[in-house]
Parts: structure tokens; sequence; C-alpha cells
């Protein structure tokens, strides 16, 4: 079991990374007291390996002081996240979307070019709903943990603001996860404060 000095210790040396982790200027509006803030994905979102109540949304929802919907589904591949979208959108009018998605697309090795375009529909439902949206890179799951490419291309066409190493970071954590894949009620802790500091860092929260 991790100590609580010593998961102080790990989320310092995690958030202390956290702006160069997102290299990109982009800014975000500034939410308001009321809104809400999607977390849409599959189980790295939903969390699974620990309980609903330390999943890094619920944990998102506490640092921020906005309501956090999560929106993940175990196992879901993005062409039916694509489907599922829609309804959300339009039932929760979102102010900002975290999309973390594709990483079972990864997994399955599914032709990621189909991929890469059902994150870019995402996107742009999204900005029809004129809703921010926020980019979570998922790693290639193998010898060297880096986000796939399709996240920082689609980041850079979309201008969206990107955390790109954080899962690959927890991922190659084994103190960090509860398997292979999927983070620990230490890992999913950390995802949410990089998330924060980077909705702070990009003017979302104040």
């Amino acid at each position: 079991m991790i100590t609580k000095h010593l998961l102080k210790y790990v989320l310092f040396i995690f958030v202390a990374g956290s702006l160069s982790s997102c290299s990109n200027d982009v800014s975000l509006q500034a939410l308001d007291d009321d809104a809400i803030v999607l977390a849409f994905g599959d189980s790295l979102t939903y969390g699974t390996g620990t309980s609903m109540d330390k999943a890094y949304p619920a944990i998102l929802q506490l640092l921020i002081d906005r309501k956090v919907i999560n929106a993940g589904v175990p196992g879901e591949i993005s062409a039916h996240g694509l489907k599922r979208l829609p309804r959300l959108l339009q039932k929760h009018r979102p102010a900002l979307i975290i999309i973390c998605h594709g990483g079972n697309d990864i997994l399955r090795k599914l032709d990621l070019s189909k991929t890469r375009d059902n994150l870019q529909q995402m996107i742009n439902l999204a900005k029809q709903s004129n809703t921010q949206v926020v980019l979570i890179g998922v790693p290639e799951f193998g010898l060297f943990l880096n986000a796939q490419p399709m996240y920082r291309e689609l980041a850079d066409k979309n201008q969206l603001v990107i955390e790109n190493t954080v899962l690959a970071d927890i991922i190659g954590n084994n103190s960090l996860k509860t398997d292979h894949i999927h983070p620990n009620t230490a890992g999913y802790q950390i995802l949410a404060e990089k998330i924060s500091l980077l909705l702070s860092s990009a003017g979302a929260i104040r």
C-alpha cells in the first residue's frame, strides 16, 4: 500500500512536469462556476482499477469545483464512442469536454486512420455544440510508452489543449497501476491533478 507521504512525493514529481507536457500555447475560456465538464472516454475515464469516487472525473470535480460527468465506458472503441457522443452533448450541454479515447482501438490493433477520423469527428461535434475540447493522449502499449502520434497531430490541427504524457508516465510506473493498462487509485489521482493544472494554466480555471 502506498503511504500518504509517498503519494504526496509521487504527486509532486508528476505535477511538477505538467507545464512541459502540455507544450502548446492554446488557451481556454474561463469556465463559469456552474459550468459542466464532460469526461468522455473508455475504461481510463470510467475508472477501471479503482472505485467510482476515486476515478479521475470524481477527483477532478473536487479539484476544479465544477461538475464533472463521468462518461466513460469500459472496452469501448472509438467508433462506438462517436455514436454515443451526440446524445451526451445534447443532454448535458457541457462547456468543456475532455476526450480520452482510442485506447481500445490501439490495443485491438484496429486501423488507426479510422480511429483518428473518429476522434476528429468527436472534436467537430463538440465544436458544433460550442463545447471547448481538451485532448488526452493515450500511449501505444509496448516497450516504449509514448502517446500515439495521432493525438498530437489532432491537437495541432485543431488548436486544442492537450495533455500528452501523463498516461504514459502512469502506465510506465508499476506502483501506479492495477494491471498493464489501468491506473490504480494513486494513478488516477495523478491524472486528475495533471488535468486540473492543465485547465488552470490554459485559463479555464481561475
